[in-house]
């Protein structure tokens, strides 16, 4: 385990993150003392990835091909901003 200061960890924390990226623990130390320890990011956590939803085919389940003309759409902003005034 390597050691470092609070200083070095206020003014040199570029060559902490290299040993963090490394994979070593660092202990913090504060007039000799030790006030916390460091441990790189387990991979699992920085490689979590959220599968989001197909929305393109779910627009397409719902609407088809379906393309409104502008009348289409003129009436239904103006029902839209009906249902917001009542």
């Amino acid at each position: 385990m390597k050691t470092a200061t609070v200083r070095d960890l206020r003014n040199n924390f570029g060559k902490l993150e290299t040993w963090l990226a490394a994979g070593e623990r660092i202990e913090i130390r504060r007039r000799g003392k030790p006030v916390a320890t460091l441990t790189p990011a387990s991979p699992q956590a920085s490689e979590a990835h959220v599968e989001l939803p197909d929305f393109e085919a779910r627009r397409k389940a719902i609407w088809g091909d379906r393309v409104f003309s502008a009348e289409e759409v003129r009436r239904m902003r103006e029902m839209e901003l009906e249902g917001e005034e009542g």
